[in-house]
């Protein structure tokens, strides 16, 4: 398995209009990652609002993120999560067959599965596509914890599976999962603590943040993975506030709504049980967000 996605990344929100997935804003989402030099988009995972799209719509994102990748170094790692096997293994397939280079793939919401489960299920997903796999652990989102040993027993013996995006928050995992298995590609899945993370070893982020400032977060990645992480944590530092008013609501909530601020999406949807902020949170927003450039507006 040659280069699999890593470094700067960015989880795409995904807009809409009337009810209906935006194709020309997503389009020119992307092509302004592309722009500030994010490594990779991350099309329908949690921030694109997944669990409420419907499987045509979900297909489309990941067809839409290809197509605009296609002439870029920008690299594609298509959601393909479910809470049933028989449907991420479809998903998968989808992504390799249009040219994804990579899928992310979360844990099972809602089931619970024991750990022999989540191995089953991962390796069930690895064994149906050739292309790199990362796992995705967000235990607070999905109510079941990918522990460390059964990481690394799929790390093990699934050759495409190359590492894990850690979302439970806790750095003593990060620790625990670099310390016993240094190749394994931890990615970080919280963007207050992407520099602690990077700087422990980490590959790369997923981040929320990079929706609005992709600037920001490739330079602190490529700074922190070419060992200057002192202007890797100055950047880290400088986006605290950034990042915690961006998760003052459900994710993608606040993001949608930054963007929406920015004027970098025509509307202000979600896709139901997902509702706008209250009023209080979107002032500030908008008031943090005056602290920083945005660039592409």
């Amino acid at each position: 398995m040659s280069n699999p996605p890593i470094g700067a990344m960015t989880a795409l929100v995904t807009p809409m209009k009337n009810g209906k997935l935006d194709e020309e804003s997503y389009a020119k989402l992307i092509k302004r990652q592309i722009d500030n030099s994010i490594d990779t988009v991350v099309p329908v995972g949690t921030t694109g609002e997944s669990a409420t799209l419907t499987h045509d719509e979900h297909r489309r994102c990941i067809e839409i993120a290809v197509e605009v990748c296609k002439n870029s170094d920008t690299k594609v790692l298509a959601g393909a999560g479910s809470n049933a096997t028989h449907e991420a293994v479809d998903l998968a397939k989808f992504a390799q067959k249009h040219g994804a280079d990579g899928i992310l793939s979360v844990t099972p919401y809602y089931n619970k599965p024991m750990q022999e489960g989540l191995f089953l299920h991962y390796k069930s997903i690895a064994d149906s596509i050739d292309i790199p796999v990362l796992l995705y652990n967000v235990p607070g989102r999905t109510g079941c914890d990918l522990l460390p040993e059964t990481i690394f027993k799929l790390f093990n013996e699934c050759p495409n599976i190359y590492g894990v995006k850690e979302a439970t928050g806790s750095i003593e995992r990060c620790v625990d999962l670099l310390a016993h298995e240094p190749k394994l590609a931890v990615i970080s899945g919280e963007d207050v603590i992407n520099y602690p993370v990077l700087s422990n070893g980490g590959k790369g982020i997923i981040s929320v943040t990079a929706n609005l400032l992709p600037n920001y977060l490739s330079k602190l990645t490529h700074y922190a993975m070419d060992g200057d992480f002192a202007k890797a944590k100055s950047i880290n530092d400088t986006l605290y506030e950034i990042n915690k008013v961006l998760f003052c609501e459900s994710n993608p909530i606040p993001i949608k709504a930054a963007l929406y601020i920015a004027g970098l999406i025509d509307t202000l949807e979600y896709r139901l049980p997902l509702s706008s902020p209250s009023k209080e949170n979107l002032k500030n927003i908008e008031k943090v967000m005056s602290k920083y450039e945005i660039k592409g507006l």
